[in-house]
């Protein structure tokens, strides 16, 4: 499959917002040998005998029982884990999933405390995890491909596929003559040059046999792509299925006229997000890092069940966002990227090898090896069960 000089592929966009939430544990008070919760008011005792000159200090058998529990409350709050976990984007729906892990006590229950920390893209995520600022985090496995060979023995891989399919597409309008993607001959896309999908095109345009020659390719900026599809000014767009589609739908163009061309649905086999981990992290904290994992999944698999309520998670730490718009959003990356028919009968978080290495050979199209690709070095599956983790 060639493709043409002027369809030459550009790095996946990276420049997003950034924010952080934690999740706190108690206040504490330090006391002489013991570290307890910090009380606004001591108990009240009725029946306190002052001791004597040379008697040892004895507690009541009321202040002994109290003092155990504040010992108890200590230790359960001291064996809680800080872990840091990175996002690649800003705290949008399909980000609710961790807020439900932390909300519906999963994190708690593997003795972790995590912080989530929005990012700006995959570019930023990657090397928070490579350099050891991040224990773990959540990017794109085509970039982190990308950073490995650029970057030979950096410590950092995926560890957990949470998009089966990346929400790398095309967007376009039936009464513009989109619904296939051989419509796209004879028309104008646009295309943000620094946009991850049209990093992806070349591919795309190759598998479905796409005289690109004939396709008017119009240089676009992110703020303007949508409104140009709005106003007819190009006749399909490149983007994220979620977030090109909604943010176009919210400038009044009808749902129904709305065509969203999935490149996994057509030919390109590259994954999505993953859940990366610094590797000399994980090699000293194996057991540490299979919680965590299984907690994301349980995360992930109450927000299938309920994602309404997963959204109120999100809205929660980002009050400014649109809940129904968020849950749509939601809605669409669960039904588009996550819930698959492949997840379905194979479980959450796993690959398929074979379709890994084609990946790996989709992506020669758009980028030049500086060395032997080698699947090896971006997933391993060595953190999860055998059989994955089920979603329903």
């Amino acid at each position: 499959m060639q493709l043409l000089p002027s369809l030459q592929a550009h790095p996946p966009n990276d420049a997003q917002n950034s924010g952080a939430c934690r999740v706190s544990v108690l206040d504490f008070a330090t006391f002489p040998g013991i570290l307890v919760p910090a009380m606004t008011h001591p108990p009240q005792n009725t029946a306190e005998i002052p001791p004597q000159q040379g008697d040892t200090p004895s507690m009541t058998p009321r202040a002994l029982v109290l003092a155990t529990g504040l010992l108890a409350a200590a230790s359960a709050a001291q064996a809680q884990t800080a872990l840091p976990f990175a996002l690649d984007w800003k705290f949008e729906g399909p980000a609710a999933p961790y807020f439900v892990a932390i909300d519906n006590g999963h994190f708690a229950e593997a003795g972790l405390e995590v912080e989530v920390t929005a990012g700006q893209g995959s570019l930023d995520a990657i090397p928070k995890v490579a350099t050891g600022a991040f224990p773990v985090g959540f990017a794109d496995i085509n970039s982190l491909i990308k950073f490995l060979d650029q970057n030979p023995g950096a410590p950092v891989i995926g560890v957990m596929m949470i998009y089966d399919k990346p929400p790398f597409a095309i967007i376009g309008r039936k009464s513009l003559g989109i619904e296939t993607p051989k419509d796209l001959e004879g028309k104008v896309l646009g295309a943000p040059p620094p946009d991850g999908a049209w990093a992806q095109f070349p591919i795309f345009a190759a598998e479905n046999e796409l005289d690109t020659t004939a396709i008017t390719i119009e240089p676009v900026g992110f703020p303007t792509r949508e409104p140009m599809l709005a106003e007819g000014k190009v006749a399909a767009i490149t983007g994220f299925s979620f977030t090109s589609y909604l943010n176009t739908a919210r400038l009044g163009v009808e749902e129904s006229d709305l065509t969203t061309l999935l490149m996994a649905d057509y030919g390109v086999d590259l994954y999505g997000n993953a859940i990366i981990a610094n590797t000399d992290w994980a090699e000293a904290n194996p057991e540490l890092l299979k919680s965590f994992l299984a907690a994301v999944a349980a995360g992930w698999k109450d927000t299938v069940a309920d994602p309404a309520t997963a959204v109120e998670s999100l809205v929660s730490r980002n009050p400014a966002s649109d809940s129904d718009l968020e849950l749509r959003r939601l809605e669409l990356a669960l039904e588009a990227n996550v819930v698959t028919d492949w997840t379905s009968a194979n479980g959450f978080g796993l690959i398929d090898e074979a379709r890994m290495d084609s990946a790996v050979e989709q992506i020669k199209l758009t980028y030049e090896f500086q060395n032997a690709p080698d699947a090896a070095l971006y997933f391993t599956e060595s953190y999860l069960p055998e059989a994955g983790f089920p979603l329903q």
